[in-house]
């Protein structure tokens, strides 16, 4: 009876890229020595010994095939997919590396002389298809009893093949063992010519391969799972910008708000997208001249990414448009916005800095959801204005928002921003950071000057996640 391959390892840690580089190395050149000994063999020889050991030479040369493969996986890993927490959650999990157990699979053979209608089974083929070893062996008319239904046909095509006209067999079928449990078996074998040419006997090797078939499978779902959700986040993606693009302010470069008039602020805005997140976030900026001659100046930010954060920022920025429009001051907005959000169906939080500014008396009257405060640049210096009370929309019902009051004077420039412009700093170093620039505003011209440098010092940096900066200068 021939030998056979078993494989009862305890699973070993995985190795690094360096290390698996090295295993396929040395795979590939065993399965180069394995296959110039398998030349030497004779195949075709009256000794049934060298047909087993003929039979296991190509045995072990598929096994280092599919062990080749395998760490080939291991070291290239699943496709990419984009770094983000929706990802983190809808993403299904790689699946572990093949057990060593299920490269090296259980092996068994197999004769059946056609002249005397013997067979001959190894114990571990009795394993393999379930079978009582004290039973005898199938024949190969009994054998295809044992294969499923759709299976059949391949198997007897194979079988017809090698009796007839004397080719190897080499291919896959599923067997039903008792109980119900389907494996999945791997036949390799020739004929045995007789001295007149005709076939005399068939021997064949079987192995289970239904772990390394399971395992393919797990790979081939998950990678094509990984592909739809790469297709179905490129598609929310292109959704978001769109919106986003579509809701904040059409103007690029600088404008000019009010329209008429002497006394005019002077803005400039950036948008600075996560670095690490392919899905657009929540930020928001805003300038819009209202029915009264005011001008309305906000920022803010909705937790969280992707479309259904953008379109609850849409919702958000079109009601302080509309409130604004109507007359409603920053204090009553803010509750009236707070009251919104805390009604949506998904729970949200935001922040929020929502300013009106009175040109005929340069009056600023603003308020805040816990929002930084806006910065107001003076003389080449800079400070936080005081921020009356307020909350994150959504925190709490029925929040109030107190006003505060500030007034401006000819040249004046005032930075409103969003968490995140500094990035790598908390909120007060963000603040410092920022005042720092009091003295390159000073002599900056115009407020998309000042836009211009803000970026060009913490637009390159690295973010996690979107900001927003309005700018507005006092003009006379």
């Amino acid at each position: 009876m021939p030998p056979h391959l078993s494989a009862d390892h305890p699973a070993a840690p995985p190795p690094g890229r360096g290390s698996v580089d090295a295993l396929i190395s040395q795979a590939r050149r065993l399965k180069g020595e394995v296959d110039a000994v398998r030349r030497d063999t004779r195949p075709d020889g009256p000794d049934p010994q060298d047909r087993w050991q003929r039979a296991l030479y190509d045995l072990a040369l598929h096994q280092l095939d599919d062990l080749d493969e395998h760490l080939a996986q291991l070291r290239d890993g699943p496709p990419p997919v984009p770094p983000t927490p929706e990802t983190a959650l809808d993403v299904p999990a790689a699946p572990p590396a093949p057990r060593r157990g299920s490269l090296l699979s259980r092996v068994g053979s197999a004769e059946w002389n056609l002249l005397t209608d013997e067979a001959s089974w190894s114990g571990e083929l009795y394993q393999i298809l379930g079978r009582d070893p004290a039973a005898p062996p199938l024949t190969l008319d009994e054998l295809p009893s044992l294969v499923l239904d759709e299976d059949r046909p391949k198997l007897t095509a194979m079988v017809t093949d090698c009796l007839v006209d004397a080719r190897p067999i080499d291919g896959e079928f599923r067997v039903v063992r008792p109980g119900g449990d389907v494996r999945t078996v791997h036949m390799m074998g020739e004929p045995v010519l007789d001295t007149d040419g005709s076939t005399a006997s068939m021997w064949a090797v079987l192995r289970d391969v239904s772990e390394l078939r399971r395992s393919q499978r797990t790979v081939d779902e998950t990678r094509d799972s990984l592909q739809r959700h790469r297709h179905r986040a490129q598609t929310e993606h292109r959704l978001a910008v769109e919106l986003q693009e579509a809701v904040l302010p059409p103007w690029r470069g600088s404008l000019r708000l009010p329209h008429q008039g002497p006394e005019t602020l002077d803005l400039a805005a950036h948008y600075l997208p996560s670095s690490t997140s392919a899905f657009i976030g929540g930020d928001w900026y805003d300038a819009l001249e209202l029915t009264d001659g005011e001008t309305l100046l906000s920022v803010g930010d909705l937790t969280g990414h992707g479309v259904a954060v953008t379109s609850g920022m849409a919702t958000l920025l079109g009601a302080v448009r509309g409130m604004a429009m109507a007359g409603t001051q920053p204090g009553q907005l803010m509750a009236w916005l707070n009251q919104l959000l805390d009604a949506t169906v998904q729970p949200a939080l935001g922040s929020a800095v929502c300013c009106r500014y009175r040109p005929g008396t340069r009056t600023l009257v603003w308020a805040q959801a816990g929002h930084p405060a806006p910065l107001l640049f003076r003389d080449g210096t800079g400070r936080r204005l005081a921020a009356p009370a307020g909350v994150l929309l959504g925190a709490t019902s029925g929040a109030v928002y107190e006003q505060a009051e500030e007034t401006l004077r000819p040249d004046d420039l005032l930075l409103l921003h969003t968490d995140g412009l500094v990035p790598g700093h908390g909120r007060t170093d963000s603040v410092h950071r920022l005042l720092d620039l009091a003295p390159r505003f000073g002599e900056a011209r115009t407020a998309q000057d000042c836009v211009r440098m803000i970026v060009e010092e913490f637009g390159e940096t690295e973010r996690e996640d979107d900001a927003c900066v309005l700018v507005a200068r006092v003009t006379s």
